[in-house]
């Protein structure tokens, strides 16, 4: 097992700040990587943990977790770091890259170059999603609540916070039904 390392402000910034320099298309997977491979701030289970909270909460997830990756190894100074280091590139390079599109919105190559874009942070979602899948995966009721989510949202068409209800009382009744199987109070 992999030591966690803990961070001081400055790491903290800078590790932040290359996630918003360089996370076009989402953070999330680069988020991930940083986090939990190269900086090793937390292991894949406390991610994967953080990541399910995070996702519940109002507003950003990886905003939400950079708040309490922050909060958790400097306190106020260290969550003000991350954030600071989050959205200080991203927002120079939006209004630049905006700025651009504006003018040049209706040229076929920069059509299929944003196309292109979507293309490989959708890949890049779906490849985090099945990293973030390996540490969880080893129960039947993780694969049951999979498969539920899947069917809710797909197919059922359902809002996430109505998915996230229903299906936080399936498994709080099939935990339940194990402990009764079981005799276990």
């Amino acid at each position: 097992m992999n030591p966690i390392i803990l961070p001081n402000c400055k790491a903290i910034f800078l590790g932040f700040f290359k996630l918003g320099l360089l996370g076009f298309g989402g953070v999330l997977p680069l988020a991930r990587y940083m986090i939990v491979e190269e900086k090793k701030w937390i292991s894949a289970d406390e991610f994967t943990n953080l990541l399910g909270i995070c996702q519940i909460l109002p507003g950003g997830n990886i905003i939400n977790m950079s708040l309490a990756i922050g909060l958790q190894f400097q306190g106020i100074k260290g969550a003000i770091s991350a954030i600071i280091g989050l959205f200080f590139a991203p927002t120079v390079i939006v209004v630049l890259i905006y700025q651009f599109y504006l003018q040049f919105q209706n040229i076929i190559w920069v059509q299929h170059f944003i196309l292109g874009l979507a293309a490989s942070a959708a890949g890049l979602l779906i490849a985090t999603g099945l990293k973030m899948l390996k540490p969880i995966i080893r129960n039947n009721l993780t694969i049951i609540t999979l498969a539920l989510t899947f069917i809710l949202i797909v197919g059922g068409k359902l809002p996430l916070l109505v998915t996230l209800l229903l299906l936080l009382t399936v498994n709080l009744c099939i935990i339940r039904m194990k402990k009764n199987q079981y005799g276990i109070d």
